[in-house]
């Protein structure tokens, strides 16, 4: 049983929201988090320049747009995903139908709350994402680590080995340490033998 589904390709429209320093905040405000699940939270989605008065929707905010809305590929600028360490922002983004982030850079914590929870965060330089959002659709290749734009842009990024096969395979952090089970096995085993003090069982 996978944690989330693979997303070896995404493709479709790339909706430009290249703003540097985005935080966790603006992407779901604590007012609009209302429980501790990972649903129920795309409304909220960037609730403070999404809507206007009450929940109307500005016309002037990006993902108001009809031909970026729900759009699979988001363009942010620099230092995407700081502040606060909020999970739920990678959760609203999902829940949203965004499954991949493209910016120049990335806070740590967000970055690995997207690879653990299906979307793909892909560094290019701010030159590349302004050709992307000129374009306005995008496809991301996970396997080939590569961007592409019509009509001929090309683009390579790079990833971490375990986030791309986390990605690919939609696995968490326990499925991808299973995979070792032999060696970990093995290694108790010679452990048990050589300190099995270690291994008493307790009894009441």
């Amino acid at each position: 049983m996978t944690a989330f589904p693979p997303v070896p390709l995404v493709a479709g429209a790339a909706a430009p929201l290249i703003r540097d320093n985005i935080d966790t905040d603006q992407i779901i405000p604590s007012r609009e988090i209302k429980g501790v699940g990972k649903t129920g939270l795309a409304d909220g989605l960037f609730a403070g320049w999404r809507y206007a008065r009450g929940r109307e929707p500005d016309p002037a905010f990006v993902l108001n747009d009809p031909d970026y809305a729900h759009a699979p590929i988001l363009l942010a600028g620099a230092n995407m995903g700081c502040g606060s360490s909020r999970e739920h922002a990678v959760w609203a983004l999902h829940e949203y139908g965004v499954r991949a982030v493209i910016a120049p850079s990335f806070a740590p914590i967000f970055r690995g709350n997207c690879i653990r929870n299906g979307i793909i965060p892909v560094e290019l330089p701010a030159d590349a994402i302004a050709t992307i959002a000129e374009a306005g659709s995008a496809t991301v290749d996970l396997a080939a680590q590569t961007v592409t734009a019509p009509p001929d842009a090309r683009f390579g990024f790079g990833i971490d080995p375990e986030a791309k096969a986390m990605l690919a395979e939609g696995l968490d952090a326990i499925d991808l340490t299973l995979r070792h089970r032999d060696a970990i096995d093995a290694f108790l085993a010679t452990d048990r033998g050589a300190r099995p003090w270690i291994y008493l069982e307790q009894t009441a």
